[in-house]
């Protein structure tokens, strides 16, 4: 699920115009709000009554950009691609040098599919703020969904250069590390991640990945353990534990994980197979 980020400080002006605090808090938005990218695709859930809520506050004050971005986030967040991307467009016409709204923007465009949109969107956003780390973040992973590593790791760099503190961009670097078989430096940065933002559970999980492919199984499956202590609907991470127990010579536990991994989701084939695995060769007790 993406994860949106922690909120910003809250621009007095908004604040005066009438969005209250306490909307503003559970939202997780600000005026200058972006979507963050996330290493797995989603959204979280905002309610029809806080988009209400922020309607009437752009009913009275119609010609705020930042409300429309607002909204759109909100919109964005429960799934409503159609009408995020109306709102943003409002906002970015009120306002064509809204560097973030054109980031929420594209971070909708490639959820919806539409990459070529999503990444000239990232470009305008950078062009207008070079320092703008959640663009850098979300164009990486872009480029990571579309196997263009070297050009991923370069915006990951450079997230990190203009924003130490952004958990997000050590995470995702640490997944590009991972696919070209880099592990150690993949746990470092997976590592940096969990210092930043101990509460999220794919960092754990990604070094989990990482040190079960060094041979380090036990710290491995501490990773897991606590991936799934955070996040129990976590079914990747469930699996990946089976994988740790089944190293471990502990065929009955890991057959649990994988077990507990397809409830969540019976597709997911690492939990079936190793389920299957399991039991043909009679391990499963």
């Amino acid at each position: 699920m993406t994860v949106f980020s922690s909120l910003p400080p809250v621009r007095a002006t908004l604040l005066t115009r009438g969005l209250p605090l306490a909307l503003a808090l559970s939202l997780g938005l600000a005026a200058c709000q972006s979507l963050p990218s996330a290493p797995t695709e989603g959204f979280g859930v905002a309610s029809s009554a806080n988009i209400e809520s922020l309607t009437a506050i752009i009913e009275r004050n119609p010609n705020d950009p930042g409300a429309y971005n607002v909204r759109g986030t909100a919109l964005g967040r429960a799934g409503r691609y159609q009408e995020a991307l109306e709102d943003f467009n409002r906002a970015i016409q009120m306002n064509p040098q809204f560097h973030q709204a054109y980031s929420n923007r594209g971070l909708v465009y490639r959820l919806m599919g539409n990459d070529q949109a999503a990444l000239q969107d990232y470009n305008q956003a950078l062009s207008i703020d070079p320092t703008y780390a959640p663009a850098y973040v979300q164009r990486g992973n872009l480029y990571r969904k579309n196997g263009q590593f070297q050009f991923a790791l370069a915006d990951f760099d450079r997230a990190i250069e203009v924003d130490p503190d952004n958990s997000q961009s050590y995470h995702n670097r640490g997944l590009i590390y991972q696919a070209q078989g880099m592990h150690a430096d993949a746990v470092e940065d997976f590592k940096s991640a969990i210092n930043l933002n101990p509460n999220a559970a794919e960092p754990y999980n990604g070094r989990g990945i990482s040190r079960l492919a060094l041979g380090q199984a036990e710290d491995a499956l501490e990773d897991f353990d606590r991936a799934v202590q955070i996040h129990p609907e976590y079914a990747e991470a469930w699996a990946h534990r089976g994988q740790a127990l089944e190293r471990l010579n502990r065929p009955g536990e890991a057959f649990s994980s994988y077990n507990q991994s397809s409830m969540i989701n019976p597709s997911y084939g690492p939990a079936n197979e190793g389920k299957r695995r399991l039991s043909q060769y009679g391990s499963a007790t």
